[in-house]
């Protein structure tokens, strides 16, 4: 027999396998002490009729320690034949007790037992205990074909005549009478039981502890069939049970997938012997292909939709199958490579473990007062079979992966970045609308999505680690890169641990962005200023020239609010899109070099502007980053265009800089974009003119501030400096670098001179060039 060494009884051992927690119900029961169970035999063996079901009840709950000699089983066999069918229950639920505590029950008293039940009618009274009993006695070895047989006709008999919400509502106990009765010798109502079995579920019926019930009680009944050799039996059992359930359409199909699987971790575990090879491989070759056709049809039905399945709303049953599928799957490896198993895979994770965007559908819907979703919903998905089996089914999603053939990759590669694409979009408009008002429904969401962030970054390196590579063009790779980034900065806001499989793919895919059409795309993905500042769910259509697009909206930047009025909406409050922007900045100067001017300039500028005065420190700083990354970029032979969009850029920045400062702008991200400025601009420029214009005028604000109307106020900045020394130690410096760089910009001016006049001097006397001193440029830099 298979390991069950939690419990003797069947159902029980099911229940725990499958995470009800039947033991928890039953500590609800007051337990007999030994003097009452003592006494109730003692008063059933007196006769004491008046009182027997009270002593047979006091026995049943003693079910757990209580241990039934073969004495008191002969005892609980005369009760049931002078007993009124009442009592049955309860004698049927103690003479199961002796059958799997007793090492070697007596297959007398089983014949025995059977011969009375015979002699009734199988009704209600022998449901479901009776259903027990029958399977429990036909499981016995030592048991005759014939008793097993009789007790095969009266438990099908019963379960035929009780009615569809009774065997849901005692499905542990039918699951585990039917899996005693199919793990008997005999194979007589083998194929009746597994068709009644198949059918108990109806439309909408069911869930996953179901399903795994059915799958651990197949697992059990092959690796019993194994065990004593019942070769025949087991034939029976799969060939004629599996390959005759798609002519009934009553079947439920994710029962037919449990029971497969169930089917083939037995055959994995237990294995075959030599000379039963060819029919183990004839079974699991059966069973495989039953289950991948099943697998096949579910995902043809649901890609006609999408991933979510928006149009059609998801029957319930494909749902059902879904999550049993990725359950299924997860604790098996009989399946390799085969595509339509993968993409269901991919399917079940987007749509039933991490079901973020139908949730957040469902949150919309109870804005308008229409139902929705409910906190207990979402708390009863956290703590489900289901989302604690996320990692082993992401797990199984990477390794399917690499087998999977490259239709099919495609195929869940753009819905994993669909879904992150709708992750940001739902969660940002959730988190508006719950913010401070359903905080603990947010926060349950939030945790579901930390989780799908998980599985979006170790799939994400599983991409990597197969595309990007010599083996596929070049082209593929850069849509590959962009996918990734773009999808990273979607799930961005629940990055909230250091991942090592995070670093590895980013570190990858930043460093493949290295030229000007992938740089510019990725820029492009960024969401427009519009975007940013309005309201969630809203969307503007601007058209205008990108030049005329630019300077309207530097002239917006002075509205330092930005207020959207009509739905009191304020961009600076947005966490999950200043989470998204927050990794664009950190990207965009990595590959700043390969980015044109004028893409920086319509797209890049805009958004930096706007997030230098964000309140978030790390947001601020990492927007002046960006502007320092762009003034440092090119070199000495850089384009005049490039140089003049530096300059016009200055004014704005120190108008922005300075504005927010102190408070807003942190003066640590400000100097490193100010230095940068001035060590890159020509020599000359009047831009550097302004930027030091500007800082003396802001410092010497502050130090009147400080001297005349505030005499306080340098209390404020107990322990660093005050914003105006700040300044002045940063004008201090600047006077070095600038001094330097007009030194450098004269120098330049007497080279060249003197280098056209050595040129024309040259040409009148071809001689004079041959005895030029060649230090003529370094005496004039020290004349300088």
């Amino acid at each position: 027999m298979s390991r069950q060494t939690e419990t003797p009884f069947l159902e029980e051992w099911l229940s725990i396998r499958c995470g009800i927690n039947a033991a928890a119900a039953a500590a609800t029961i007051t337990k007999p002490t030994a003097r009452a169970i003592v006494q109730a035999w003692t008063a059933l063996r007196d006769s004491l009729q008046s009182q027997q079901q009270q002593h047979l009840q006091t026995l049943v709950n003693s079910q757990s320690s209580l241990h039934v000699a073969e004495p008191q089983a002969k005892l609980l066999l005369t009760l049931l034949q002078s007993s009124p069918t009442s009592s049955f229950p309860p004698l049927f639920t103690l003479l199961y007790t002796w059958l799997r505590k007793s090492p070697n029950p007596n297959s007398n008293i089983i014949d025995s037992a059977v011969e009375i039940l015979s002699h009734f009618h199988p009704d209600d009274t022998f449901f479901p205990e009776g259903v027990l009993l029958l399977g429990a006695f036909s499981f016995v070895p030592s048991v005759s074909e014939k008793t097993k047989t009789r007790c095969l006709d009266m438990m099908l008999k019963v379960l035929l005549a009780a009615e569809k919400g009774k065997l849901l509502g005692e499905l542990p106990r039918v699951l585990a009478g039917i899996g005693y009765a199919l793990s008997c010798s005999v194979t007589v109502c083998c194929v009746e039981m597994l068709d009644l079995l198949f059918r108990i579920w109806g439309k909408g019926d069911g869930c996953v502890a179901h399903g795994l019930m059915v799958l651990y009680l197949f697992d059990w009944v092959v690796s019993n069939l194994i065990g004593f050799g019942y070769s025949d039996k087991n034939r029976v059992l799969v060939q004629e049970g599996f390959g005759s359930f798609k002519e009934k359409s009553h079947a439920s199909l994710f029962v037919v997938f449990m029971a497969g699987v169930g089917v083939l971790r037995a055959l994995e575990r237990r294995g075959v012997r030599s000379s039963e090879l060819v029919s183990g491989m004839r079974i699991k070759d059966c069973v495989v292909g039953r289950i991948e056709g099943i697998v096949g049809d579910l995902v043809s039905r649901r890609l006609r939709f999408g991933y979510d399945d928006k149009e059609s709303n998801g029957a319930e049953e494909d749902r059902i199958l879904l999550q049993c599928v990725s359950i299924g799957l997860a604790r098996t490896v009989a399946f390799s490579g085969h595509s339509s198993l993968f993409v269901c895979l991919g399917l079940a994770l987007l749509t039933e473990i991490f079901p973020l965007p139908r949730l957040y559908r469902s949150v919309f819907e109870s804005s308008c007062d229409s139902g929705g979703v409910e906190l207990r919903e979402i708390r009863e998905h956290l703590d489900g079979v289901l989302f604690k089996e996320a990692g082993g089914v992401t797990g199984v999603l990477c390794s399917q992966y690499v087998l999977a053939d490259e239709e099919s990759k495609n195929v869940v590669e753009n819905l994993m970045w669909e879904y992150c694409r709708d992750v940001y979009f739902g969660h940002r408009r959730v988190a508006v609308m719950l913010k401070g008002k359903k905080d603990e429904l947010l926060e349950g969401l939030e945790k579901l999505a930390e989780s799908a962030f998980l599985m979006v970054v170790v799939f994400a390196l599983a991409v990597t680690k197969h595309k990007l590579n010599s083996n596929f063009a070049q082209e593929i790779q850069m849509d590959v890169l962009l996918k990734i980034l773009v999808s990273f900065s979607c799930v961005e806001y629940f990055r909230h641990v250091r991942l090592p499989e995070y670093m590895e793919t980013i570190r990858k895919v930043v460093a493949g962005i290295k030229n000007e059409d992938a740089c510019t795309s990725f820029v492009n993905s960024m969401p427009s200023y519009a975007d940013l500042t309005s309201s969630p769910g809203v969307i503007y259509v601007v058209q205008c020239e990108l030049l005329f697009y630019f300077f309207i909206v530097l002239y917006f930047l002075d509205c330092v609010c930005l207020l959207d009025q009509k739905t009191n909406y304020l961009w600076s409050k947005d966490e999950v899109q200043t989470a998204r922007i927050l990794f664009y900045l950190r990207v965009i100067p990595t590959s700043i070099e390969c980015l044109p001017s004028l893409v920086f300039r319509n797209m890049v500028a805009p958004t930096m502007f706007l997030y230098m005065e964000h309140p978030n420190g790390k947001v601020a700083r990492a927007s002046h980053s960006v502007f320092m990354a762009f003034m440092t970029m090119g070199k000495d032979s850089e384009k005049n265009d490039e140089v003049s969009l530096k300059e016009q850029l200055v004014f704005h920045y120190m108008q922005r800089s300075l504005l927010g400062y102190p408070g807003i702008t942190p003066f640590e991200g400000m100097a490193s974009g100010v230095v940068g400025m001035v060590q890159h601009l020509p020599a000359g420029s009047p831009a550097i003119f302004y930027c030091v214009h500007s800082l003396v005028e802001k410092a010497n604000q502050l130090c009147s501030e400080v001297f005349t109307n505030e005499a306080d106020a340098w209390k404020k900045w107990q322990g660093e400096p005050e914003p105006s020394k700040k300044l002045l130690d940063l004008l201090l410096r600047l006077v070095f670098l600038i001094d330097i760089q007009s030194l450098s910009y004269l120098c330049t001016k007497a080279t060249n001179q003197n280098a056209a006049n050595r040129k024309s001097e040259s040409e009148d006397n071809p001689t004079l060039s041959s005895i030029a001193d060649p230090y003529n440029s370094g005496r004039a830099t020290a004349r300088l």
